[in-house]
């Protein structure tokens, strides 16, 4: 797998991406666009899925979004999801004037608070052919309000409500991703688990991780929900992956999404004796994700020469 270092501008940002293309191969192949979720980094997880998909004569772009990691951005670990969707279709626009890339054949890949991006590009991106959305955030409140309980949320709104009166004043907070002691520092999310999976990362994978975000970050993911999208999904391939095991985005919400969603052209893959964060710190877990993963891309990202 040959890898190379990307840029291109997005609202006037610089993002710096990794292109991976399959070694040996000639002319323009399928491409997958893909970026992470909560506090990601490129490293995480996309490498491992993208030289799985690379198997099957299909390129990956990684990207970090504007505010993180290698790109640009003067606020950074500050998370608007619309931002990041228009990343996602700034993406899309540098894919398809390179000349390796089949503009004729583009899918985008998400995992966590981007496997809801890519649901809602599946709406509103025409140029995006395929999606693969797995541990999807697809209603913020509601996942939320159950990963805190309802004392813990209400202590989160308060948190929440006071950040917003401070950033009438110009001093907005921030937030921890998680902790390991939660009901103290009330994170974003409050799994011990979570901080101690991604503290690994950042130690073997993803050094520029930053595990933190700012308040208003949290406050956005109040908002957020692909549902009012997932009727407009007719005509698109999507598969999502989810696990039996899921506390955090909560498997029943994930399965209600992708029951909403019209297209006739849908696979939901259901991973048995795994959980949210199994996928990150388990790679058994992630090949498997990744294998569902390029079995769906490799099956509708048909080469454009294959139609002539």
């Amino acid at each position: 797998m040959l890898e190379r270092r990307i840029e291109f501008q997005s609202e006037g940002d610089t993002i710096v991406g990794t292109f991976y293309r399959p070694d040996g191969r000639e002319g323009p192949l399928p491409t997958v666009i893909g970026a992470g979720g909560w506090c990601y980094t490129k490293e995480i997880v996309l490498p491992h899925v993208a030289r799985i998909v690379g198997r099957d004569d299909v390129q990956f772009l990684a990207f970090d979004y504007r505010g993180f990691g290698e790109s640009g951005g003067e606020r950074r670990q500050h998370i608007d999801p619309w931002a990041q969707i228009q990343d996602y279709r700034n993406a899309v626009t540098f894919a398809e004037r390179l000349d390796e890339v089949d503009e004729n054949a583009l899918g985008a890949f998400g995992i966590s608070y981007s496997g809801g991006h890519v649901l809602i590009l599946a709406a509103i991106e025409p140029r995006l052919k395929a999606f693969v959305s797995v541990l999807p955030v697809v209603d913020g409140y509601t996942t939320l309000k159950r990963c805190h309980g309802e004392i813990d949320f209400r202590l989160l709104e308060n948190d929440l409500l006071q950040d917003l009166r401070d950033r009438f004043d110009g001093k907005g907070g921030t937030k921890a991703m998680s902790s390991p002691a939660p009901h103290e520092d009330r994170p974003t999310w409050p799994y011990p688990q979570a901080y101690e999976v991604f503290k690994v990362l950042k130690e073997t994978e993803a050094p520029l991780h930053e595990h933190w975000s700012t308040t208003e970050s949290t406050q956005h993911l109040l908002t957020y929900s692909v549902f009012p999208y997932l009727p407009r999904i007719v005509e698109r391939s999507v598969m999502m992956i989810v696990v039996s095991g899921d506390n955090i985005t909560s498997v029943d919400l994930e399965v209600d999404a992708f029951n909403r969603i019209p297209s006739p052209d849908k696979s939901l893959k259901v991973l048995p004796a795994a959980g949210h964060m199994s996928l990150y710190s388990d790679r058994r877990d992630t090949n498997v994700a990744a294998a569902h993963t390029a079995e769906w891309f490799k099956s509708k990202l048909t080469p454009s020469f294959e139609n002539a």
